[in-house]
């Protein structure tokens, strides 16, 4: 909301001292989210004047356009003499009332002006268009053309009201009311212990039988409108400089006389108003939901096809606006047309006048449904004081008379669903409670009734709220009101003391270790949105039956496109792998850690547990129950290369089996011993792979899967070929840990070496061989690696020779030859039995 400060003024007496930046530290103070004070017409020196044009030469031979002016200045050039001026506008002409800079003025953004030779003449001075003093967009694109009562060589810096400050207030959801300049005017005069002037207080006339008909069927949707009528509206009036000025300031665009009328009370008042041509209204006015198929074409010129949750706007022939968003374009206000034979202008000459109040959640879903927000909807959608709606439609009559030459109908239509008013019960010492301070039930009364409130009451206080604040709703509302009043910043600080000896979770150190190894292997770490399309599931081609498809839909999603829970992290990692190699990131290797969500079985409705006191043990333990089951996992995934090239040597593109290392590190860092073998699962290619599990409480149970992605899921989701990745559940791997890991003990003695080159059956896994040798070699066995695997003749068909090399090592003593022998021997005859390994050669 952008407040201009000499708007503001009107309404609060304000010292003549003060400038914007002590009103925005008052603002600030009374919780206000001032973000910048704009000083206009800081940089603007004159002179500046109006000027009349008394010739127009055409000059041609350019590549466009151009025409040399001779202005009349008045005295204000210092000879009395014509002004000539070059000139490339073309929406002026002879007789008309122009803005004049004149040689040593400058412009906005350090533009001097000053005499110079241009196109065959002496330019001395400027002729000025809204844009280049600063004043923004006025609809025109071109010179500034003022209205003929303005005399030759009058000042414009006042004129134009070029110099003032304006405050950019963010307003939060909560105050509504602040999108206003009486909201804001309210909150100034509170803040300075000044009297309001309420610009809301006007001579209203009651309803009557002579108003336009209206007829409301959803009195939920609309439980107040208000219509009045104007007519005999001089279709040539124009918005005076004052008012498109404060529109301008305010950050509209000036458009027509009666749009730009209601737009200002909307931003007086904050009534978003409507005008209707009554000419082209047929019938009753009436307020209802659409029916399904029903179709209106508003005023940007779009049709829409509604939704039976719309609130409609209707005639007798159906839709004339989308209540609370947006008019439509069979009743606009025409635009005065000249006709060029007669010199007549025509226009729309009565108006309905719409002041209604909406219902705030009907207006927020249909804004977003139609993805068309307002300058109505945004003020309707936080709240809108519903008693305003008379005042500004009074508002808009008077302004129509007084600037349009038109007559008011004495007919006034009020169409009110009655609701008493709203009351809360509070403890006089509450905010007290809150706030640790004593401030005492005068304070209290004070503050609350400078909020607008009515409080009776000494201990226990009955306060009656206001009707613009419906963010008003409990008690502790109440409380934060006569804190903020008071003054935040003279809230006491306390320190809390934390109780000793609560560090981290074995859980949260876990998690901490696996991220801190992922990037020490070099994975950058992407945190992304918990949230995806289902789509995705048959993008990464999981079957009808898995149970990652059964998801958990959000009612109020961010996105219509990803409205449920994530039950996988690769959607999020594969996302922004794309989106980096897209950008021209090719080598790349990212990783999460995160939540995922699975629906329980039973579903539950959750309870709204208290705010008064603490909950239960049970309300809590119900809470949780209602939850989705929400396993942390760890993901990588990789693409490019993942050593680079360089003089060091060739570098290697990133495989399967870097995926499989990362699952290794994550369960190195966790205690666990992971069981790798060859797999076969949704998005992974059937080849390349492996089945990741853990043993828990003494059952193998699947942990995850790593590899290389399949040539299908590549496609499908636009990724760089070969892209691989890896993802585990890191509760189930945790759940199956040792233990926090122990560091190893070094032995002194030497190590003895053993290799063997074992023949097994190709469908063998290397993994089986390796498992069934460790447990053969025994406590002795350091460490145990495979150095070589070869298929060919030698080995016969079907077959492949594993070659491993085993390291022995005692912590007391030097092995001797026969027992790191039998050692090693012990290990080929298990594997032998397991796997049917023979040594080669034998």
């Amino acid at each position: 909301m952008r407040v201009p400060l000499s708007w503001l003024r009107e309404y609060v007496d304000l010292p003549a001292t003060e400038t914007g930046r002590d009103v925005q530290a008052k603002l600030v103070s009374a919780g206000l989210e001032v973000e910048t004070v704009e000083q206009l017409g800081a940089d603007l020196k004159g002179p500046l004047v109006v000027g009349r044009v008394l010739t127009i030469e055409e000059l041609d031979g350019f590549k466009k356009p151009i025409r040399f002016c001779t202005v009349d200045v008045g005295q204000a050039n210092g000879t009395g003499e014509p002004q000539e001026i070059v000139c490339g506008a073309r929406n002026f002409a002879v007789g008309d009332k122009v803005v004049v800079v004149l040689p040593g003025a400058e412009l906005p953004g350090g533009f001097a002006i000053a005499e110079r030779k241009t196109y065959g003449h002496v330019s001395r001075g400027m002729i000025c268009s809204s844009d280049e003093l600063g004043m923004g967009d006025d609809g025109t694109k071109g010179i500034i053309v003022l209205p003929p009562e303005h005399e030759v060589g009058t000042d414009a810096i006042a004129l134009l009201e070029l110099v003032d400050e304006v405050l950019d207030i963010a307003v939060t959801p909560d105050r509504g009311y602040c999108l206003s300049l009486r909201g804001v005017a309210r909150e100034t005069a509170t803040a300075y212990g000044l009297p309001l002037r309420d610009p809301a207080l006007l001579d209203v006339p009651g309803p009557n039988a002579y108003g336009y008909p209206v007829e409301v069927a959803d009195p939920r949707g609309c439980d107040r409108f208000t219509a009045r009528t104007v007519t005999g509206l001089d279709p040539e009036a124009r918005s005076p400089i004052w008012l498109r000025r404060r529109l301008q300031k305010a950050g509209m665009r000036p458009v027509s006389l009666a749009v730009d009328i209601t737009n200002y009370v909307m931003l007086e008042l904050g009534q978003p108003l409507h005008a209707y041509d009554r000419t082209r209204i047929e019938g009753t006015i009436g307020v209802r939901r659409a029916t399904p198929g029903e179709k209106l074409t508003t005023l940007d010129g779009a049709q829409r096809v509604l939704d039976p949750e719309d609130l409609v706007i209707t005639d007798d022939r159906g839709p004339i606006g989308l209540a609370g968003v947006m008019g439509g374009a069979d009743t606009e206000i025409a635009d005065p047309v000249t006709d060029p034979e007669t010199g007549e202008t025509t226009g729309s000459t009565e108006v309905v006048i719409e002041a209604a109040h909406f219902d705030a959640l009907s207006i927020a879903r249909t804004a977003r449904r139609h993805k068309l927000a307002s300058e109505a909807s945004k003020r309707f959608e936080r709240g809108v004081d519903p008693l305003a709606a008379s005042a500004a439609a009074q508002r808009t009559v008077d302004l129509l008379v007084l600037l349009a030459g038109g007559t008011a109908d004495a007919g006034v239509t009020e169409v009110v669903a009655p609701h008493a008013p709203r009351t809360l019960t509070i403890p006089a010492d509450h905010p007290d409670k809150v706030a640790g301070v004593a401030y005492g039930r005068e304070t209290v009364v004070r503050r609350l009734q400078e909020v607008g409130c009515d409080v009776y009451g000494q201990d226990e206080l009955i306060v009656t709220l206001p009707s613009w604040r419906s963010d008003l709703t409990d008690p502790n509302d109440l409380a934060e009101e006569v804190i903020r009043l008071e003054g935040y910043e003279n809230l006491p600080s306390t320190l809390p003391k934390p109780p000793a000896g609560r560090g981290l979770t074995d859980r949260q150190r876990t998690h901490r270790r696996v991220g801190r190894a992922l990037a020490g292997a070099g994975y950058v770490e992407a945190l992304n949105y918990p949230f995806l399309g289902t789509q995705v599931f048959d993008q990464l081609g999981l079957a009808a039956d898995d149970p990652d498809r059964r998801v958990v839909t959000l009612v109020n999603p961010l996105s219509d496109e990803e409205p449920a829970l994530r039950t996988t992290l690769l959607p999020g990692l594969l996302a922004a792998l794309r989106r980096n190699d897209g950008r021209g990131s090719h080598d790349l290797a990212l990783f999460e850690t995160g939540l995922v969500f699975h629906p329980r079985e039973e579903q539950r409705i959750a309870g709204r547990l208290p705010v008064d006191r603490r909950p239960t043990d049970e309300e809590i333990a119900s809470l949780t129950a209602a939850l989705p089951v929400q396993p942390r996992h760890v993901a990588v995934v990789l693409a490019g290369a993942r050593e680079q090239a360089g003089w060091w040597g060739k570098g290697r593109p990133a495989d399967w089996a870097d995926a499989v290392e990362a699952a290794r590190t994550v369960a190195a860092e966790s205690g666990t011993e992971l069981i790798v073998r060859q797999g076969q699962y949704g998005p992974w290619h059937p080849g390349r792979c492996a089945e990741l599990a853990v043993v828990v409480d003494g059952a193998e149970r699947i942990a995850g899967h790593a590899g290389e992605l399949h040539p299908r899921t590549v496609k499908a989701l636009g990724l760089p070929d070969r892209t691989c990745a890896m993802e585990l559940d890191l509760d189930l791997v945790e759940g199956a840990s040792a233990g926090v890991p122990r560091g190893p003990r070094i032995s002194t003695f030497p190590v003895a070496t053993q290799d063997v080159a074992l023949v097994v059956d190709s469908s063998v896994p290397a993994t089986d061989v390796e498992r069934a040798l460790r447990e053969g070699a025994g406590e002795l066995l350091e460490s145990l690696r495979l150095f070589d695997v070869y298929t060919g003749e030698q080995v016969g068909s079907g077959k492949k020779s594993l070659a491993y090399a085993l390291r022995f090592r005692a912590a007391d003593r030097t092995l001797t030859v026969e027992e790191a022998t039998t050692a090693r021997d012990t290990a080929v005859t298990v594997a032998a039995e397991r796997c049917g390994a023979v040594l080669r050669g034998a």
